[in-house]
């Protein structure tokens, strides 16, 4: 008796599916995470999802992009989170550098303008990642467009590096005194409030706020009253009559600019013979200050009242414009006094 052999079947391969080397998308979609996005959503809530599959349905389609009013919200959403977190992260850190005592104003300025310009850089970034934008897509637009902007924004760029240039070399900072020139060609002097990415505010005596780009201050000339001192020498010009002592005259000029306020005393005043005039002897005093944003017009107008009280005082003349009249012959004298009697005679009457 033979004993029944089983046949035992073999086992037969399960086809395993073909792995494609790389993976080609089919279309360029801009907004990658508003499917996800779409169906999460609409997973939690039937009404809200119904809303969704509708703004989703609305839309267009533009060669291999379809683009959807569900889309076009998702990117809105994106750009105000994105710009929210950075102006929430520019706050931070503008407090953050605020607070380091050893860093002076102009240092934390650029501080924080380097600080802003990573924030944003950062935030914008990230907004594309999470869009899913590929950036070659836009290398079709990297051409022509590419080319009108950098023309557009080139003054931009030129005056936000100026910017940068200007506070690390120090040669210009917040709280210096600079000369100014308004449209009619007129000079003026200003202190500077703020250095901002495209001007320079500077306030003047009269408060008119001036605004000046940042690459004008690089490329042309400054006079900066206040860049390695604040002292700032002013100059008051005095004429006496002839006859006056002079060495009276010098020394009730240093009298009264000493007692001046704001008058500095070192370096000391001084008062100087610069010549003889038509109608004077011509004095000029000179005198330092140390805080020009208060202004130059008003001190030298309070020296100006020290030396009209003290030339009361000792009797020093101050000259006036004097004309010698000849008369030849007393033909035009006599019509002289007579041209006079009768202007007095219409005067009276």
């Amino acid at each position: 008796m033979s004993t029944p052999t089983a046949a035992t079947a073999a086992p037969t391969a399960t086809p395993v599916p073909a792995v494609s080397p790389t993976t080609v998308p089919s279309e360029v979609d801009a907004v990658v995470g508003a499917e996800s996005l779409k169906d999460a959503v609409a997973e939690q809530s039937l009404t809200i999802g119904g809303a969704i599959e509708w703004l989703d349905a609305m839309g267009v389609t533009i060669g291999d992009t379809r683009i959807s009013l569900w889309s076009v919200l998702v990117v809105l959403m994106v750009i105000l989170a994105v710009y929210l977190m950075a102006r929430i992260g520019v706050w931070i850190a503008r407090n953050a550098i605020h607070r380091m005592t050893r860093l002076d104003a102009t240092q934390r300025l650029l501080a924080e303008k380097i600080v802003s310009i990573l924030i944003w850089a950062v935030m914008i970034l990230i907004g594309i990642d999470i869009l899913g934008i590929d950036l070659t897509a836009l290398a079709v637009f990297s051409g022509a467009f590419g080319l009108a902007i950098g023309f557009g924004l080139q003054k931009t760029f030129g005056n936000l590096i100026a910017g940068i240039i200007l506070l690390t070399d120090r040669s210009i900072k917040p709280g210096d005194v600079i000369a100014v020139s308004d449209m009619s060609g007129n000079e003026s002097f200003g202190q500077i409030r703020r250095i901002g990415i495209r001007a320079i505010s500077i306030i003047t005596r009269d408060r008119k706020e001036y605004l000046i780009p940042n690459e004008n201050l690089m490329i042309n000339q400054v006079e900066n009253w206040s860049y390695s001192s604040r002292d700032v020498r002013v100059k008051a010009p005095v004429g006496v009559a002839y006859g006056s002592d002079l060495d009276l005259v010098e020394k009730l000029l240093l009298d009264a600019t000493v007692g001046t306020p704001r008058v500095l005393e070192k370096p000391e005043p001084a008062v100087r013979l610069m010549g003889f005039g038509d109608n004077s002897i011509n004095f000029e005093v000179r005198f330092w200050i140390s805080d020009p944003e208060e202004g130059v017009n008003n001190v030298r107008s309070d020296v100006f009242k020290n030396v009209w009280r003290a030339f009361q005082q000792h009797g020093v003349e101050i000259p006036f414009p004097q004309r010698d009249l000849n008369l030849k012959g007393s033909e035009q004298f006599e019509q002289l006094l007579a041209a006079i009697a009768q202007r007095q005679e219409k005067s009276e009457s």
